[in-house]
């Protein structure tokens, strides 16, 4: 239904001052929740020497960011949907701004633990807020980018804390890296005060005259007219703040199933791991000083992380979400198979002659580096893109929440539980189950997902409502 309008739309696709400042919002949530992930994995060392952290603490500390980022989610859908979507990502700046400060600050480990809490409250906010407010903002023709972008600042705010690990670990300067990510926070706080508000929010809460202003002001010389009777034509029958029994009803139950499962694969097969635990399996791999460790982290994770994303950017709105999807699970499973066997290797070798094992160590750091690059253009982007493009606009901000939070949740689970299955199952198998994973993922892809591309929001919505979804468009 009402293809015309978005047509109309997306001939005026081009980036205006008012999208740019979109834009800019979308990459700073994105930093700041990249620069909280990366800067764990170098303040570790130094946070456990000073408050004489056991391995549960450790794990504790680095994964309790993502139990306050899963509560963060869900409330972010509330915000997002009450406050509208602009407000909601100004919070999160605020609330990652105070948690940041705790973290640096703290005097002991519960405190601590409170700052990491509070920091994944504003994270999770964002995590929903700011896809969700790409997506009904960004033309069609550059939603996919647009939303993309996200995981690209994730990719850059990873690698940002990546080279201040690099800086202030030679002095074991933790609180310094835990509390500048303070400074993003208090960009995205100032860029947030000055965005547009959302169209299709303001339909939905009846303000069409605002929703005028605010279309005429990103897309200058475009008539908001035909694009604002589609998106109230959409909404004709879906008015008012759905329920949560409607968001788990039967009629949107598919596209519900199919957010949620892409927000488990993202994290089971093993991302968060690798990121939060860069420098412990760089370490197991042969790179015994904490400057290699430091170095290969930098470079091998985040800065492949932030240059494979640029292919996502490319091609997600050309080639489309599921062949993104698809190509990289494939690589993402070889390249764990990969891993698994030279940590097998090198346990069998582990008598023989340093140069045997240390071959080995390059293959396990070739082979992640080929993993991160297959991340970063599919299930990293595409998942983000694909949650906030598949679902209607009375439950979106509730639906999207709820594959916030099982996301949220599934990384506190293996981030949780990743040095433990270390020690039970050994480096090789814990690996060889996240290739698993990834397989399994290929499969669920190849016959759950449809294809999203070049369909507007409004499109999706009515494709869900008569079943017509298809895997390829």
């Amino acid at each position: 239904m009402a293809g015309a309008p978005d047509v109309k739309l997306v001939g005026a696709a081009t980036i205006t001052p008012w999208l740019a400042v979109v834009l800019a919002v979308i990459l700073l949530s994105g930093a700041l929740f990249g620069y909280d992930q990366g800067v764990v994995s170098g303040a570790l060392t130094s946070i456990k020497a000073e408050f004489s952290l056991s391995a549960l603490l450790v794990e504790v500390v680095t994964s309790w960011v993502t139990l306050g980022a899963l509560f963060g989610a869900l409330l972010g859908g509330e915000l997002a949907d009450r406050l509208g979507r602009q407000r909601a990502v100004l919070i999160a700046g605020l609330v990652f701004t105070l948690g940041s400060l705790v973290e640096a600050l703290a005097p002991d480990t519960i405190v601590l633990v409170g700052g990491r809490l509070i920091v994944g409250l504003g994270v999770g906010i964002a995590a929903v807020a700011a896809p969700l407010y790409a997506a009904e903002l960004a033309p069609t023709a550059l939603r996919g980018r647009f939303i993309s972008a996200y995981q690209l600042a994730v990719a850059g705010g990873i690698f940002a804390a990546y080279l201040v690990d690099g800086w202030l670990s030679k002095v074991g300067a933790w609180r310094w890296m835990l509390g500048l990510s303070a400074a993003p926070g208090l960009m995205l706080v100032a860029v947030a005060l000055l965005a547009p508000q959302s169209p299709r929010w303001l339909i939905r809460m009846g303000r069409r005259a605002d929703a005028v202003t605010q279309l005429q002001k990103i897309h200058p010389g475009v008539d908001p007219s035909p694009n604002l009777d589609a998106i109230a034509a959409a909404l004709t029958h879906d008015s008012g703040r759905a329920s949560w029994a409607e968001v788990f009803g039967p009629e949107w139950r598919r596209p519900l199933l199919v957010g949620v499962g892409l927000a488990v694969f993202q994290q089971i097969t093993g991302i968060n791991a690798i990121i939060y635990y860069a420098d412990q399996i760089f370490q197991a791999a042969g790179f015994t000083t904490q400057a290699a460790q430091t170095t290969v982290t930098t470079w091998a994770v985040g800065g492949v992380n932030v240059a494979a994303t640029f292919i996502a950017i490319a091609f997600i709105d050309q080639l489309g979400r599921r062949k993104l999807l698809l190509a990289g699970l494939v690589g993402m499973a070889l390249s764990l198979a990969v891993v698994g066997a030279a940590f097998e290797f090198m346990i069998s070798v582990s008598t023989a002659h340093s140069a045997t094992t240390s071959t080995a160590g390059i293959v396990t750091l070739a082979a992640l580096v080929v993993f991160i690059a297959c991340f970063a253009f599919s299930l990293g982007p595409v998942v983000w893109t694909v949650i906030n493009e598949i679902f209607p606009g009375h439950i979106r901000g509730r639906a999207v929440a709820v594959a916030t939070a099982v996301n949220w949740a599934s990384a506190f689970i293996v981030s949780q539980v990743f040095l433990s299955l270390i020690n039970v199952l050994g480096n090789s198998f814990t690996f060889w189950l996240f290739g698993l994973f990834c397989v399994i993922g290929w499969i669920w892809v190849f016959y759950a997902i449809p294809e999203t591309k070049g369909r507007s929001l409004e499109q999706m919505q009515q494709l869900w409502k008569h079943g017509r979804t298809k895997r390829a468009a």
